[in-house]
């Protein structure tokens, strides 16, 4: 994977910001901005990420595990579903936007994960690789950062991605349930409209 470096990853954050308090306030969608740096319309998975400030609890999260089209356009999009389309949260309002803060994680592509059951946890490294599990129609995926907020290992980490797929916490062991890996470049805002970091996790 090809890394950004921080003035890439804070113009996709400034954009994500951008984006929802454009739909907020005025009701339209963000263009593409004409001054977007090329490298940002290469197709990458991404996911955005908003928390609330300063309890940094979860307010919205959504993106596309899969490199389906430029990165740049991917953020926008995935910054409306997170602000107003995750089925978790009502929809944000204007009156938010002082108080979360904004993280967009830029994917690798998945990767199978091509082992035994039981082989599984070690394929993993929790604090390295995101997760997504698929069995049948069922989908779950988990970002990298998450097993370290919540402090798991990495099968509590496969059960967690089982159970987001609706799946019962153990269904990584079926042979019917396919496992893949990915990591992410993190980038974050250490508060509302504030500096923007690259998060090491």
């Amino acid at each position: 994977m090809n890394l950004l470096d921080i003035e890439k990853g804070a113009f996709l954050v400034k954009v994500a910001r951008l984006t929802v308090e454009t739909l907020l306030t005025k009701g339209t969608k963000l263009p593409v901005p004409q001054n977007t740096p090329e490298e940002l319309f290469e197709k990458r998975g991404v996911f955005v990420t908003i928390k609330t400030y300063p309890y940094n609890q979860l307010r919205g999260c959504i993106g596309f595990p899969e490199s389906v089209m430029p990165l740049i356009e991917a953020t926008i999009d995935a910054a409306i579903s997170a602000a107003t389309r995750d089925p978790r949260f009502p929809p944000m309002t204007p009156e938010e936007l002082d108080n979360v803060i904004f993280e967009v994680t830029v994917l690798t592509p998945p990767e199978l994960i091509e082992a035994p059951p039981e082989k599984l946890p070690e394929m993993i490294k929790v604090g390295r690789d995101g997760l997504i599990v698929r069995c049948g129609f069922a989908s779950g995926l988990l970002l990298p950062q998450v097993p370290v907020e919540w402090g798991w290992d990495e099968k509590e980490f496969l059960s967690q991605t089982c159970i987001k797929a609706g799946m019962p916490p153990d269904c990584w062991k079926s042979p019917y349930c396919k496992i893949y890996r990915f990591q992410g470049q993190i980038f974050k805002e250490i508060e509302p409209y504030g500096e923007i970091v690259e998060e090491n996790i």
